[in-house]
Protein backbone atom coordinates (compact mmCIF):
# COMPACT_ATOMS: atom_id res chain seq x y z
CA UNK A 1 0.00 0.00 0.00
CA UNK A 2 1.41 3.38 -1.04
CA UNK A 3 0.14 6.66 0.42
CA UNK A 4 0.45 10.17 -1.04
CA UNK A 5 0.22 13.00 1.48
CA UNK A 6 -1.38 16.25 0.31
CA UNK A 7 -1.09 19.71 1.87
CA UNK A 8 -2.55 23.01 0.67
CA UNK A 9 -0.95 26.28 1.78
CA UNK A 10 -1.13 30.04 1.80
CA UNK A 11 1.54 31.92 3.77
CA UNK A 12 2.21 29.07 6.20
CA UNK A 13 5.92 29.60 6.90
CA UNK A 14 5.35 29.46 10.69
CA UNK A 15 3.57 26.06 10.51
CA UNK A 16 4.81 24.24 7.47
CA UNK A 17 8.14 22.73 8.54
CA UNK A 18 6.65 20.87 11.51
CA UNK A 19 3.70 19.68 9.43
CA UNK A 20 5.88 18.29 6.65
CA UNK A 21 8.31 16.67 9.09
CA UNK A 22 5.38 14.73 10.56
CA UNK A 23 4.73 13.23 7.10
CA UNK A 24 8.06 11.38 7.02
CA UNK A 25 6.21 8.07 6.66
CA UNK A 26 4.42 9.08 3.41
CA UNK A 27 5.60 7.75 0.04
CA UNK A 28 5.36 11.24 -1.44
CA UNK A 29 4.19 14.72 -0.48
CA UNK A 30 2.08 16.87 -2.83
CA UNK A 31 1.94 20.55 -1.89
CA UNK A 32 -0.42 22.98 -3.59
CA UNK A 33 0.16 26.63 -2.77
CA UNK A 34 -2.15 29.57 -3.39
CA UNK A 35 0.50 32.12 -4.36
CA UNK A 36 2.13 32.64 -0.97
CA UNK A 37 4.22 35.77 -0.42
CA UNK A 38 6.27 34.43 2.50
CA UNK A 39 8.83 31.57 2.75
CA UNK A 40 6.26 28.78 2.30
CA UNK A 41 7.64 27.53 -1.03
CA UNK A 42 11.25 27.74 0.16
CA UNK A 43 10.43 25.56 3.16
CA UNK A 44 8.37 23.12 1.09
CA UNK A 45 11.31 22.47 -1.27
CA UNK A 46 13.22 20.87 1.62
CA UNK A 47 10.64 18.08 1.75
CA UNK A 48 9.24 17.60 -1.76
CA UNK A 49 9.71 18.53 -5.38
CA UNK A 50 6.02 18.07 -6.12
CA UNK A 51 4.97 21.67 -5.56
CA UNK A 52 2.19 23.34 -7.51
CA UNK A 53 1.29 27.03 -7.38
CA UNK A 54 -2.14 28.15 -8.56
CA UNK A 55 -4.76 30.79 -7.71
CA UNK A 56 -7.20 29.95 -4.92
CA UNK A 57 -10.29 28.16 -6.34
CA UNK A 58 -11.93 27.18 -3.04
CA UNK A 59 -11.14 24.54 -0.41
CA UNK A 60 -12.61 21.45 -2.04
CA UNK A 61 -11.33 22.36 -5.50
CA UNK A 62 -7.79 22.92 -4.20
CA UNK A 63 -7.74 19.64 -2.28
CA UNK A 64 -9.22 17.79 -5.23
CA UNK A 65 -6.48 19.21 -7.48
CA UNK A 66 -3.84 18.11 -4.95
CA UNK A 67 -5.18 14.54 -4.93
CA UNK A 68 -5.22 14.48 -8.74
CA UNK A 69 -1.46 15.17 -8.82
CA UNK A 70 -0.65 12.18 -6.61
CA UNK A 71 1.12 9.08 -7.88
CA UNK A 72 -0.95 6.76 -5.68
CA UNK A 73 -4.67 6.30 -5.09
CA UNK A 74 -4.49 6.39 -1.30
CA UNK A 75 -4.46 10.02 -0.15
CA UNK A 76 -3.70 11.38 3.30
CA UNK A 77 -4.71 15.02 3.65
CA UNK A 78 -3.09 17.21 6.30
CA UNK A 79 -3.68 20.90 6.94
CA UNK A 80 -0.61 23.10 7.40
CA UNK A 81 -1.46 23.83 11.05
CA UNK A 82 -1.68 20.12 11.88
CA UNK A 83 0.81 17.36 12.70
CA UNK A 84 0.68 13.58 12.54
CA UNK A 85 1.30 12.25 16.04
CA UNK A 86 3.91 9.53 16.57
CA UNK A 87 1.13 7.08 17.45
CA UNK A 88 -0.78 7.81 14.25
CA UNK A 89 2.40 7.64 12.16
CA UNK A 90 3.10 4.17 13.58
CA UNK A 91 -0.43 3.04 12.70
CA UNK A 92 -0.07 4.34 9.17
CA UNK A 93 3.29 2.60 8.74
CA UNK A 94 1.70 -0.67 9.88
CA UNK A 95 -1.23 -0.13 7.53
CA UNK A 96 1.15 0.37 4.60
CA UNK A 97 2.84 -2.95 5.30
CA UNK A 98 -0.41 -4.89 4.96
CA UNK A 99 -2.61 -5.79 2.03
CA UNK A 100 -4.75 -3.27 0.17
CA UNK A 101 -7.56 -2.27 2.60
CA UNK A 102 -11.17 -3.17 1.88
CA UNK A 103 -12.28 0.13 3.39
CA UNK A 104 -12.78 3.26 1.28
CA UNK A 105 -11.37 5.53 3.96
CA UNK A 106 -10.06 5.92 7.50
CA UNK A 107 -10.96 8.51 10.09
CA UNK A 108 -8.93 9.47 13.14
CA UNK A 109 -9.35 11.73 16.19
CA UNK A 110 -8.02 15.27 16.11
CA UNK A 111 -6.73 16.88 19.30
CA UNK A 112 -6.48 20.68 19.36
CA UNK A 113 -3.97 22.86 21.22
CA UNK A 114 -5.63 26.13 22.21
CA UNK A 115 -4.55 28.99 24.49
CA UNK A 116 -1.73 27.01 26.04
CA UNK A 117 -3.34 23.61 26.58
CA UNK A 118 -4.71 20.53 24.85
CA UNK A 119 -8.49 20.62 24.74
CA UNK A 120 -10.22 17.41 25.86
CA UNK A 121 -13.84 18.57 26.04
CA UNK A 122 -15.96 21.46 24.66
CA UNK A 123 -16.96 19.31 21.69
CA UNK A 124 -13.41 19.63 20.36
CA UNK A 125 -12.27 16.07 21.11
CA UNK A 126 -12.20 13.44 19.71
CA UNK A 127 -13.42 15.44 16.64
CA UNK A 128 -12.97 12.53 14.19
CA UNK A 129 -11.75 13.52 10.72
CA UNK A 130 -11.70 11.37 7.59
CA UNK A 131 -8.24 12.10 6.23
CA UNK A 132 -7.02 8.87 4.62
CA UNK A 133 -9.10 7.83 1.63
CA UNK A 134 -9.01 6.11 -1.73
CA UNK A 135 -9.39 8.90 -4.29
CA UNK A 136 -11.38 6.57 -6.56
CA UNK A 137 -14.08 6.43 -3.90
CA UNK A 138 -13.81 9.91 -2.39
CA UNK A 139 -14.90 13.43 -3.22
CA UNK A 140 -14.21 16.74 -1.49
CA UNK A 141 -17.15 19.02 -0.69
CA UNK A 142 -17.35 22.54 0.75
CA UNK A 143 -15.81 25.40 -1.23
CA UNK A 144 -16.59 28.13 1.29
CA UNK A 145 -15.75 26.67 4.70
CA UNK A 146 -15.72 23.37 6.66
CA UNK A 147 -14.64 21.26 3.69
CA UNK A 148 -14.65 17.48 4.10
CA UNK A 149 -14.14 14.39 1.99
CA UNK A 150 -17.00 11.97 1.44
CA UNK A 151 -16.38 8.38 0.38
CA UNK A 152 -18.52 5.64 -1.09
CA UNK A 153 -17.80 2.57 1.00
CA UNK A 154 -16.86 1.52 4.51
CA UNK A 155 -14.95 3.88 6.78
CA UNK A 156 -12.66 2.42 9.43
CA UNK A 157 -11.20 4.21 12.44
CA UNK A 158 -7.60 4.69 13.58
CA UNK A 159 -6.68 5.47 17.19
CA UNK A 160 -3.73 7.89 16.83
CA UNK A 161 -4.36 11.63 16.92
CA UNK A 162 -3.91 14.35 14.38
CA UNK A 163 -2.49 17.24 16.40
CA UNK A 164 -4.08 20.57 15.55
CA UNK A 165 -2.28 23.81 16.45
CA UNK A 166 -5.09 26.23 15.91
CA UNK A 167 -5.18 30.01 16.53
CA UNK A 168 -2.08 31.49 18.18
CA UNK A 169 -3.95 33.70 20.66
CA UNK A 170 -7.32 35.28 21.42
CA UNK A 171 -6.73 38.13 18.96
CA UNK A 172 -5.96 35.67 16.18
CA UNK A 173 -9.13 33.76 17.04
CA UNK A 174 -11.17 36.95 16.86
CA UNK A 175 -9.74 37.89 13.47
CA UNK A 176 -10.37 34.44 12.01
CA UNK A 177 -13.92 34.53 13.33
CA UNK A 178 -14.71 37.48 11.08
CA UNK A 179 -13.34 35.71 8.01
CA UNK A 180 -14.97 32.35 8.62
CA UNK A 181 -18.38 33.79 9.49
CA UNK A 182 -18.34 35.67 6.19
CA UNK A 183 -17.59 32.44 4.31
CA UNK A 184 -20.22 30.49 6.26
CA UNK A 185 -22.85 33.18 5.66
CA UNK A 186 -22.01 33.27 1.96
CA UNK A 187 -22.39 29.50 1.71
CA UNK A 188 -25.75 29.63 3.51
CA UNK A 189 -26.88 32.48 1.28
CA UNK A 190 -26.05 30.56 -1.91
CA UNK A 191 -28.12 27.67 -0.54
CA UNK A 192 -31.11 29.98 -0.12
CA UNK A 193 -31.18 29.84 3.67
CA UNK A 194 -32.92 32.49 5.77
CA UNK A 195 -32.51 33.61 9.37
CA UNK A 196 -35.11 34.86 11.84
CA UNK A 197 -34.76 37.35 14.68
CA UNK A 198 -35.66 34.57 17.11
CA UNK A 199 -32.84 32.32 15.87
CA UNK A 200 -30.37 35.22 16.00
CA UNK A 201 -31.16 35.54 19.71
CA UNK A 202 -31.64 31.89 20.69
CA UNK A 203 -28.92 30.12 18.66
CA UNK A 204 -25.92 31.84 20.34
CA UNK A 205 -27.34 31.05 23.80
CA UNK A 206 -27.93 27.38 23.02
CA UNK A 207 -24.50 27.16 21.39
CA UNK A 208 -22.82 28.45 24.55
CA UNK A 209 -24.78 26.06 26.79
CA UNK A 210 -24.01 23.09 24.55
CA UNK A 211 -20.27 23.83 24.47
CA UNK A 212 -19.69 24.91 28.07
CA UNK A 213 -22.21 22.77 29.96
CA UNK A 214 -23.38 19.78 27.90
CA UNK A 215 -19.97 19.13 26.35
CA UNK A 216 -18.21 19.91 29.64
CA UNK A 217 -16.20 22.85 28.40
CA UNK A 218 -15.93 24.03 32.01
CA UNK A 219 -13.40 21.23 32.53
CA UNK A 220 -11.08 22.94 30.02
CA UNK A 221 -10.66 25.98 32.27
CA UNK A 222 -10.44 29.48 30.81
CA UNK A 223 -9.79 28.09 27.30
CA UNK A 224 -13.08 26.18 27.61
CA UNK A 225 -14.90 29.37 28.51
CA UNK A 226 -13.28 31.15 25.55
CA UNK A 227 -14.26 28.33 23.18
CA UNK A 228 -17.91 28.51 24.28
CA UNK A 229 -17.99 32.30 24.11
CA UNK A 230 -16.37 32.46 20.67
CA UNK A 231 -18.67 29.68 19.41
CA UNK A 232 -21.71 31.67 20.50
CA UNK A 233 -20.38 34.81 18.85
CA UNK A 234 -19.59 32.84 15.67
CA UNK A 235 -23.22 31.76 15.38
CA UNK A 236 -24.53 35.27 16.01
CA UNK A 237 -22.13 36.90 13.55
CA UNK A 238 -22.78 34.31 10.85
CA UNK A 239 -26.54 34.79 11.17
CA UNK A 240 -26.21 38.58 11.20
CA UNK A 241 -24.12 38.50 8.01
CA UNK A 242 -26.60 36.11 6.40
CA UNK A 243 -29.41 38.52 7.30
CA UNK A 244 -27.44 41.36 5.68
CA UNK A 245 -26.86 39.35 2.50
CA UNK A 246 -30.52 38.35 2.25
CA UNK A 247 -31.60 41.94 2.80
CA UNK A 248 -29.30 43.24 0.07
CA UNK A 249 -30.53 40.54 -2.32
CA UNK A 250 -34.16 41.58 -1.72
CA UNK A 251 -33.27 45.25 -2.28
CA UNK A 252 -31.64 44.44 -5.62
CA UNK A 253 -34.74 42.56 -6.75
CA UNK A 254 -37.06 45.47 -5.97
Amino acid sequence: MKISATVITLNEEHNLEAALKSLHWADEIILVDSESTDRTIEIARRFTDKIFVRPWPGYSAQKTFAAEQASYDWIFNLDADERVSDELAAELEKLKQGAEPDAAGFEMPRRTFYLGRWISHSGWYPDYKLRLYNRNAGRWRGDFVHESVEVEGRVERLAGDILHYTVRNASDHHLRLDRYTTLAAREAHTQGKRVSIASMFISPVTTFIRSYILRRGFLDGIPGLAIARFAAHYVFLKNLKLWEMNRKAVSREQ
